[in-house]
């Protein structure tokens, strides 16, 4: 019913996500999806149906890495360690900031400090990061620091330039040269129209009437 009211409300901006059960057409479509700036594919079983609080259906994303060198920090909320790290990427030998990283454990955020104190930038001085809905004015102060450490992260998407989402640290990179990190490690994906990558219960209706 829902779907059907969705393909009867003629507006474009609402489309309904197509349903497969070919494993080629989802992995191609998992190509496509991405390139239309969506994050993945869900999988669910058959007779499956959303349950509020329980995984019953698979988000699959995408999983890569890349080199990144950490230009700044967040303190931590609590006052005490790193609470997140900020990375950049060179691009024409600029370095632009592309995300952060954080959920490091109590005695990681203490090894970060300890090691990135000495690095700062200026020893007194704070910049000032975006503020968000999620961020308020004083917490998006951030400290610069030499932009000397590469390290290795995880991460799914690249949006506008910037990860999508919270990437996560895997390994320290001492033999890599940062001025080496630009974006042309990174994985892009091709380019598709979402509109193309959607289908509408009311164009699948239409194709079904005129077969």
């Amino acid at each position: 019913a829902l779907v059907e009211a969705a393909a009867d409300a003629g507006d474009p901006r609402i489309q309904v996500s197509r349903v497969t059960r070919d494993a080629e057409q989802a992995r191609a479509w998992f190509t496509e999806f991405e390139g239309a700036g969506l994050d993945g594919v869900v999988a669910k079983k058959l007779d499956g149906v959303y349950v509020p609080g329980k995984r019953e259906m698979v988000k699959i994303k995408h999983k890569r890495t890349a080199d990144c060198v950490v230009i700044g920090y967040r303190v931590h909320k609590s006052g005490r360690g790193v609470g997140s790290l900020l990375l950049g990427l060179y691009e024409e030998g600029e370095l632009r900031m592309v995300g952060g990283s954080s959920a490091f454990s109590d005695a990681k955020r203490l090894e970060l400090q300890a090691m990135f104190e000495p690095m700062r930038l200026d020893p007194d001085g704070v910049a000032q990061g975006e503020v968000s809905r999620w961020r308020a004015a004083g917490s998006a102060e951030w400290i610069p620091v030499r932009p000397e450490r590469v390290a290795e992260f995880a991460y799914d998407q690249m949006e506008s330039g910037r990860f999508r989402h919270t990437v996560k640290f895997l390994r320290w990179r001492p033999d890599r040269d940062p001025e080496s990190c630009g974006y042309d490690q990174l994985e892009v994906p091709l380019t598709y129209d979402v509109f193309d990558v959607l289908e509408s219960s009311a164009g699948q209706r239409r194709g079904d009437d005129a077969s």
